[in-house]
């Protein structure tokens, strides 16, 4: 059994160009389906946020039932752990739900940028999903540069925030910043499931991806 570190957005707003508060959170599917597939093959998920705050989902993931009623049942979401308290040496692998959340806090959250490099620097298994990797953005090496830099990944990308609406309103594109900060960014089509393994990174571009990614650290995990 592994002890698996999830790690939540702790916001349940975006701020938007104009000073609009988006209401947001973590994308509900992002959280549960990886939660269900690795605490079926046995595994153990503790959640952390910033601050220790109870993450709160997007009203807008909570559509499906299914995935509603899912989240509701998983008490660790209830009780998380203080982020900043968190050693990633005690845990086997580290994942990042998405959701427009990590925009607001976790891409400019410093214990989130450490424990993203410690993690990466170990060798174990780093999954990362949709919005999610907007949190690689705090992450910074000695030297000032990105740890994630020439590593092959994917997040949600800009045609995807185009047809969800808010790029013209959104402060900046996750492509856009992952480009930037030196990532080899693939992109697959529009909202169809895309997982990108590079060493013992695993990211997924939308909601869709969510069991790939899932799935990619099931493997790592096995190695």
């Amino acid at each position: 059994m592994a002890d698996i570190l999830f790690v939540l957005t702790g916001t349940d707003v975006w701020t938007l160009n104009d000073g609009t508060k988006h209401p947001t959170g973590f994308w509900a599917e992002e959280a549960v389906v990886p939660y269900q597939a690795l605490t079926a093959a046995g595994h153990r998920v503790t959640v952390a946020t910033p601050g220790g705050v109870v993450p709160v989902a997007d009203r807008a993931s909570l559509t499906d039932p299914a995935i509603a009623a899912a989240l509701e049942a998983i008490a660790e979401f209830r009780r998380p752990l203080v982020l900043a308290e968190v050693d990633p040496a005690d845990y086997d692998a580290v994942f990042y739900p998405g959701g427009h959340g990590p925009m607001e806090d976790l891409a400019v959250d410093a214990d989130s940028g450490r424990l993203l490099t410690k993690a990466l620097a170990s060798g174990r298994p780093l999954g990362v999903v949709c919005h999610g990797p907007a949190a690689l953005l705090a992450a910074r090496t000695e030297d000032g540069g990105s740890p994630f830099a020439g590593y092959r990944l994917t997040g949600f990308t800009n045609a995807e925030e185009i047809q969800a609406g808010l790029a013209d309103r959104a402060p900046w594109l996750l492509q856009d910043r992952l480009v930037a900060l030196g990532a080899d960014f693939e992109e697959g089509a529009p909202w169809a499931p895309h997982s990108v393994v590079d060493r013992n990174l695993v990211t997924g571009q939308n909601p869709a991806s969510s069991a790939l990614v899932a799935t990619g650290l099931l493997e790592l995990l096995k190695a």
